[in-house]
């Protein structure tokens, strides 16, 4: 409800307050609100004007002090007649997104409003105004907010010169260049936020002259150097917000001065060392929260002194050493504790933190440290919501944990847990969610988790026996990853009827088998579906045409027996399709097909099936997500952000997990274990398709690998295939194919790996760039070839060769019976590598490669 105010004299409105009153529509110029000229304060705020223009009407206003317009869905360019408000103390358009102002609006208003004291922008879009437009604002002007704005340009040293300004907002703009000193001189300031732009070079020492400053956030910038010592003459800043940048060196010990400073986040710098041990905040007796992790700071930490006011401690992913003292638990209102991917080591007594009864997550994940938890450690920490002990080298579930009823998120994995889970402790931990026990020694069956659970990852033990069908009551589980265990028997038809919550069903690497259940319903959320590896038969049921969503299908090391079925082009979102080494036959072309296979496809696995006939061009030039570079989103596909789910209760999103998928490359199995939106690959390798290679794959100028080896191929290399720009990896070895190769392939600066063995090639050999790094092994096996690395010189005849040991065409198949040989591979690296290396890292495991493909 509004309420008016009139003058007590004479009985005018003098004002009015709207806000919050759920207007809608529009006001036009002829509006009764315009015949109010003593208005002097007009509250709009809080309402829907249905993205209509702000009238002229306002300007009207000759006696208005205070108009607010704010989040009001008000739309269009601010009027010049705004600017003839000069009594104007107050003006508020902010988060009117659809709201602009033009440079001569802008000026005007800055030169006639001599008397305003507040102006709030933000959101409004300010991107034609340059920041010279600011120069002459009122000097009695002590608020000033322009958050997301669009102001863009580095900022002048003279701008904002208004001695009373007390608050500035600039967050979230595209400004750059260095912060002026001269921009430090406003002794009243007392909140200044430049958070979230693209401002570099170092924090002026001049900093120190703000002292009134309370709030301070240079947050997400480019800002580098140390931190001045003079920070600690800001004797009554309560926070400090210097998170995302790339400062360095010590953090000073002066901010030990700051008695009344309460938020302290540098996460996320290049920090290296204190001005002393942690914690140096001990005489910090306001301090509530303090971020410094992911940064390179190598400390001890001290003994803590009692303290009753710090309640979040983060100091994760640091270069931290020595023990975790007993003290800590003098930190009595602690609710948050993060010192996980350390160097910490000594050994962490549970029961003598007894006092940490506010403790609701704990994460001491990666370090050295050995976990002290004894049999009869019993309400050690009885508020405990997350409890994150990844790689502690913990041999047993911790009894406390059967105290825990608010439990909700636990992590255990990389341990040495050998025992089964206690179901006792599911009966106590009734309300959790999250359970992270993978990459253990868990042997028995697999446990039925608590119907509360969302994430079940059990992947990496040594469970035996069946899915138990009593999983399939387990009503909100999102995400269930168990492979890589001996799991046998069927897949409980009931999974597919779980799709209104799953998203991810991972049962790679057991001993399933009999079919894959012909469950699934329609509407439902998967988006990984991965059988990889399992003794899984007959064919593929039609029901997985009713997941919409599905981004990534893995199905290879099977035996199922089926054609390609079209209704998988249906799946819109697909970007992975594995169904290599499996029994699937026929044709994968289809002239009926609606034009829309894959468009988002980044990676095709069917080889080492018994597929035939011809290439379907008809699907390559379908491809999209091979032919545009997808710049603006270099992500991974469906991936887990445990981080979020351990920092706040998770609600569905899109991509949620870590999707991994195994390719053949250079004759190994290669586990792309984090797989980028960047990454695509064809492989048709080991079927029996014919006929020529179409032109239309020179159209996927963003395919880096493509293996179409061992087939029945004919016909030319097309030329086309120089179009395939960054291209790393060609294998069309054992083939069938004629005439020469083309030169236009020398323009494939990226290609490491070269296989055109096993065909009937002639002529010369492409000379330069990649080409010169190829040794023989790319080349053997053909009709007549010449030139470099071959011993065949082109224009000389065999006869004028001098005698060269024989290899035996014996020896020839057997070296490439599986793809490249390893010495091509080494050599035929070349600067390709280096691309390769910034897309992953090579981890030898069992004697064969592991890419981890991660964007560096």
């Amino acid at each position: 409800m509004g309420w008016v105010t009139c003058d007590r004299v004479k009985g005018h409105v003098i004002g009015l307050d709207l806000s919050c009153s759920r207007l809608y529509g529009t006001i036009p110029s002829n509006s009764s609100l315009f015949l109010l000229p003593h208005l002097q304060r007009l509250n709009l705020a809080f309402n829907d004007f249905k993205l209509s223009e702000i009238s002229s009407g306002f300007g009207g206003f000759a006696k208005l002090r205070y108009l607010n317009l704010s989040w009001s869905d008000f739309e269009g360019q601010v009027p010049l007649k705004l600017s003839h408000l000069s009594q104007l103390a107050s003006l508020d358009l902010s988060r009117n997104y659809f709201v602009r102002f033009n440079t001569s609006v802008m000026k005007r208003l800055v030169q006639n409003l001599t008397k305003l004291r507040e102006l709030h922008l933000d959101a409004v879009d300010l991107h034609s105004v340059p920041l010279s437009s600011f120069w002459n604002l009122s000097s009695s002007l002590t608020s000033l907010t322009l958050k997301d704005c669009g102001l863009h340009g580095t900022l002048p040293d003279d701008i904002f010169q208004t001695p009373n300004l007390r608050e500035l907002s600039l967050r979230s703009n595209h400004l750059s260049g260095e912060i002026p000193s001269s921009f430090l001189n406003h002794k009243a300031l007392s909140y200044l936020d430049l958070g979230l732009n693209n401002l570099n070079g170092k924090i002026p020492s001049s900093l120190s002259n703000l002292e009134e400053l309370s709030y301070l956030d240079l947050q997400h910038n480019h800002l580098c150097g140390s931190i001045p010592v003079s920070i600690g003459n800001l004797t009554k800043v309560t926070q400090i917000i210097l998170q995302y940048n790339n400062f360095n060196g010590q953090i000073p010990s002066s901010l030990s001065n700051l008695k009344d400073l309460a938020f302290v986040d540098f996460s996320h710098n290049n920090f290296e060392g204190l001005g002393g041990r942690i914690p140096f905040f001990s005489n910090l007796t306001k301090l509530i929260e303090l971020r410094l992790s992911y940064n390179h700071i190598k400390s001890q930490i001290g003994e803590f002194q009692p303290n009753n006011s710090l309640q979040i401690l983060r100091l994760e992913n640091n270069q931290l050493y020595g023990s975790i003292p007993n003290s800590i638990s003098n930190l009595v209102n602690l609710t948050e504790l993060d010192i996980s991917s350390n160097d910490l080591g000594g050994i962490v007594e549970f029961d003598r933190s007894t006092n940490l009864k506010e403790l609701h997550t704990l994460d001491l994940s990666n370090n050295s440290m050995f976990l002290g938890i004894k049999s009869n450690s019993n309400n050690t920490f009885p508020a405990l919501w997350g409890l994150k002990l990844a790689s502690c080298k913990i041999v047993e579930f911790p009894n406390f944990l059967q105290s825990s009823k608010d439990l909700e998120y636990l992590d255990l994995s990389n341990n040495r847990i050998s025992n089964q889970i206690p179901e006792l402790m599911f009966g106590v931990v009734e309300n959790i969610k999250f359970l992270d026990l993978h990459s253990n020694l868990l042997q028995g069956k697999l446990p039925v988790p608590p119907s509360s659970i969302r994430v079940f990852l059990m992947s990496n033990n040594k469970l035996t026996g069946e899915i138990p069908s009593t999983i399939c009551n387990v009503s909100y589980l999102e995400i269930l990853d168990i492979s890589n265990n001996s799991l046998s028997g069927k897949i409980p038809k009931c999974l597919g009827n779980l799709g209104n919550s799953l998203s991810v069903m991972d049962l790679r690497m057991n001993n399933f088998n009999g079919t894959i259940p012909d469950t699934f319903d329609k509407d439902n959320w998967l988006e990984t579906l991965a059988f990889n590896g399992n003794h899984l038969e007959g064919k593929l049921p039609k029901s997985l045409a009713n997941c919409e969503y599905l981004e990534v299908l893995d199905l290879g090391n099977n035996k199922i027996n089926d054609s390609l079925p079209y209704w998988l082009e249906s799946l819109s979102e697909l970007r992975v399709l594995v169904l290599k080494n499996n029994r699937f036959y026929g044709p994968i072309e289809n002239h009926e097909t609606s034009g829309l296979f894959f468009s988002k496809l980044q990676i095709l696995d069917l080889s080492h099936n018994e597929f035939t006939g011809h290439l379907p061009s008809n699907y390559f030039e379908k491809f999209t997500a091979m032919m545009n570079e997808d710049t603006h989103e270099r992500e991974y596909l469906p991936q887990f952000d445990d981080d979020l789910y351990f920092r706040a209760h998770r609600t569905r999103h899109k991509s949620s997990y870590q999707a991994s998928v195994q390719v053949t490359m250079k004759g190994s199995e290669i586990e792309l274990s984090k797989i980028l939106t960047i990454f695509t690959e064809i492989d048709l390798s080991s079927n029996k398709f014919q006929g020529e290679i179409p032109d239309t794959l020179g159209w996927l100028k963003f395919l880096r690998f493509l293996n179409l080896s061992h087939n029945n191929l004919t016909g030319h290399i097309p030329s086309s295939l120089a179009n395939l720009l960054e291209l790393e990896s060609l294998d069309l070895s054992s083939n069938k194919l004629t005439g020469e190769i083309p030169m236009q392939l020398t323009s494939l600066t990226f290609l490491a790996l070269l296989n055109l063995s096993q065909n009937k090639l002639i002529g010369p050999i492409p000379e330069g760039k990649q080409f010169a790094t190829f040794q023989n092994d790319s080349y053997n096996g053909n009709l007549d070839l010449c030139g470099f690395p071959l011993s065949h010189r082109c224009g000389i005849s065999e006869s004028m060769l001098p005698m060269l040991p024989s290899i035996s065409e014996e020896a020839n198949d057997s070296l490439f019976a599986s793809g490249f040989g390893w010495r091509a591979v080494l050599i035929g690296y070349g600067c390709g590598l280096l691309y390769g290396l910034a897309m992953g890292c090579v981890e030898f495991k069992r004697g064969k490669p592991k890419w981890l493909v991660k964007f560096v």
